[in-house]
């Protein structure tokens, strides 16, 4: 492995944790016993971004899409987030960690919204590192969102003044920078309506690691691999050497 660039690290990783029902049923478990497996995946690369100078992580949590799998699954998945965020919350704090979510959480169970609504209020002055947890969460709809207020707060605009900017401050990312890397778990090479507007320049990587098994060590190999792509935005090799 290459050496790491401790001067060329992405300000915002965005990760769709993937893969942990694959990875439970390997273990001859059921699915819950793969995403609560999950939690110390959060909790190791959370900490390896902090320490490296990441400043924004965002992980996909829970699509819009999610709501159709076994209502089980979908009930086990909110106790977990309602558990893991009250367990966490004086660690996420007194590191410093600030609590953001994207998604519409007015759609969560009240106890689960309640919940992310009390951690993001204690955590939002903290400095250190800002969480985003993607939860009922669709690019689409996000963008979708954003014409709808525009077409609602913006009155009597004109086509040409909708441009990417306006669009932007109407997304649930107003106030996030775009991530610079993506990282996907289990092998799957694709996005899944995650931050697709956010993405347009951001770099991929795609590894078969499941999402329980991710550790330090690969979100180091996934920052050396970016940090060996040429990041151009449109413009050539020569001119970016200039």
């Amino acid at each position: 492995m290459s050496a790491l660039d401790h001067n060329n690290i992405p300000n915002h990783i965005a990760i769709i944790m993937d893969g942990n029902g694959r990875w439970a049923k390997e273990q001859g478990k059921d699915r819950l016993f793969g995403h609560a497996s999950g939690v110390e995946a959060v909790r190791e690369t959370l900490k390896a971004a902090k320490d490296l100078g990441v400043k924004f992580l965002t992980l996909y949590a829970f699509s819009t899409e999610n709501w159709s799998r076994p209502q089980k699954e979908i009930d086990g998945l909110m106790n977990l987030l309602i558990d893991a965020i009250t367990s966490e919350l004086d660690s996420l704090d007194n590191n410093g960690v600030r609590l953001l979510t994207i998604g519409d959480i007015n759609g969560l169970p009240e106890n689960c919204k309640l919940s992310m609504e009390k951690a993001i209020e204690k955590t939002k002055n903290n400095t250190g590192i800002t969480l985003v947890l993607a939860i009922n969460y669709s690019a689409r709809i996000e963008i979708t969102r954003a014409f709808h207020s525009i077409l609602l707060h913006e009155k009597n605009i004109s086509a040409a003044q909708i441009t990417p900017e306006l669009i932007a401050n109407y997304l649930y990312t107003n106030a996030i920078p775009d991530p610079e890397l993506l990282i996907r778990t289990s092998g799957e090479n694709r996005v899944s309506n995650f931050m697709l507007w956010q993405i347009a320049y951001t770099e991929f990587h795609f590894t078969n690691i499941y999402w329980p098994e991710f550790r330090r060590e690969h979100l180091l190999a996934a920052i050396i691999d970016y940090q060996k792509r040429e990041r151009r935005f449109g413009k050539t090799s020569e001119q970016i050497v200039e």
